[in-house]
């Protein structure tokens, strides 16, 4: 491996260009027109543009991405998150002409996405696993006969879905029924797969996910855990690592149930295994993801292991430098998501010209983006700017510095998420440690408009 061709944008497209920097390899930036002034198009070696705004147009059009690697002979692509990155034909179609992609194999992709598949490994496995049908529901009158045996509410999950997209909720019969057609015909629309599998709703549980390692010699390793239970319609907004609920006893348990299940995956790269705890403790199978987080920041500042680069030797073929004994934790890692949205108004979109962009500094402070003064907030992508990561001693430390960086943090012309945090962490639930999933979402409800009375 030489030269890596990033196949994604925004920071998460910069921060693997450090990477392979940081280990001596070139680097190719792909970009649609939208983004010709971005940061990750500066910073590569070489830049291709790869077509239009929409991203049907450039950053998922695999004829296009292939032809800027045929152009720079680029030997590897690395995927980042989102877009192509848990795309198995994609994989497969790079390994076909002799690329190298960096993550796990196709036929793992391949497996792991399909979540009725994932929830039958960690069975095999035996990763507790939340109750639900078995495998593939093909219609509503077989789906309400699993429904009633395993109590409402149900969740209706697209069994291709993913990033909290393609889930129904349902209440009573007559619901599901609405909700199940709704579903099929929604994964159908997303994910070009109409596969709908039911599982039993944990009520407010907290969603903690394990990142884990192996590589392709048969080596495995778990990293931790990260909590991410405050998010908005499913979407994360604050991740921490150590989580506040698990005790160390728990922590090495989930952790053995995350490397059981990518063990039987034969799961080769980084990935996270994620998981709903319950009222009780108890911990459900959810998912596999098969690439890098958005999150993964914080289980770097924790354990002072650079996941990308491992990344990148694993797809390299490398083994693994380090063993389960040698993963050690320090402190406590907060990492707030930076939106270009309005808080106020439900979490508006609002793209636009950074009329100015001061990001925070100092000590225990992180800054990952793609951002600068003048740069303009597409309106065709994910809305987030920037992730602002902060390590503390302990969790009321890291809340501390994280306000102070937030005081710091002065971006001018489009609405962030920066007043939303700053009201989170002044929040007595939060503060306590006393939420659940389901309680951003709650606050929605109730005319929360998450801008602390002394915001300016």
């Amino acid at each position: 491996m030489k030269k890596v061709l990033i196949a994604n944008r925004g920071e998460i497209a910069v921060r693997i260009i450090r990477a392979c920097h940081d280990m001596g390899l070139e680097t190719v930036a792909v970009y649609s027109k939208a983004d010709a002034e971005a940061l990750h198009v500066l910073h590569a070696d070489e830049a291709i543009c790869i077509g239009n705004a929409s991203a049907t147009e450039s950053y998922l059009k695999i004829s296009n991405i292939l032809s800027a690697c045929e152009i720079t002979g680029a030997d590897a692509i690395h995927p980042g998150f989102g877009f192509l990155s848990e795309n198995a034909n994609f994989a497969s179609i790079c390994d076909s002409c002799g690329i190298n992609f960096i993550g796990p194999s196709h036929e793992t992709i391949a497996l792991l996405g399909n979540k009725a598949e994932a929830k039958a490994i960690a069975k095999s496995a035996k990763c507790p696993i939340i109750p639900g049908s078995d495998g593939i529901v093909e219609d509503a009158k077989e789906g309400l006969e699993v429904a009633k045996k395993l109590g409402y509410p149900i969740f209706i999950k697209a069994s291709a879905g993913g990033g909290g997209k393609g889930i129904r909720i349902a209440h009573d019969p007559d619901e599901f029924i609405r909700q199940f057609a709704a579903a099929r015909t929604e994964a159908e629309v997303n994910f070009g797969n109409p596969d709908i599998y039911l599982e039993k709703m944990i009520i407010d549980p907290r969603h903690i996910e394990i990142q884990i390692i192996g590589d392709k010699h048969g080596n495995y390793v778990y990293l931790g855990e990260r909590d991410c239970t405050i998010q908005r319609r499913r979407q994360k907004l604050i991740e921490e690592t150590p989580s506040p609920v698990l005790t160390p006893s728990m922590r090495k348990k989930i952790g053995e149930a995350a490397i059981a299940v990518v063990k039987a995956a034969n799961y080769h790269s980084v990935g996270t295994v994620e998981f709903l705890l319950d009222a009780k403790k108890n911990f459900y199978f959810m998912e596999v993801n098969t690439r890098i987080q958005v999150e993964h920041t914080i289980t770097e500042e924790l354990t002072g292991i650079d996941l990308v680069c491992e990344q990148i030797k694993i797809a390299n073929g490398d083994k693994l430098s380090f063993k389960q004994r040698d993963v050690t934790f320090k402190g406590h890692v907060i990492q707030c998501r930076i939106n270009a949205e309005d808080p106020s108004k439900n979490f508006a979109p609002s793209p636009g010209v950074l009329e100015f962009f001061i990001p925070p500094g100092g000590p225990h402070v992180r800054m990952d983006t793609a951002c600068y003064s003048g740069y303009k907030v597409p309106p065709h992508y994910d809305s987030m700017i920037a992730k602002l990561i902060v390590h503390g001693k302990d969790r009321e430390d890291a809340i501390r510095i994280a306000k102070r960086a937030l005081r710091e943090f002065h971006i001018g012309g489009v609405k962030t998420t920066i007043p939303f945090h700053q009201y989170m962490f002044e929040n007595d639930n939060f503060l306590k440690n006393d939420y659940t999933i389901n309680y951003i979402d709650q606050l929605v409800l109730d005319g929360c408009t998450f801008i602390p009375a002394d915001y300016e």
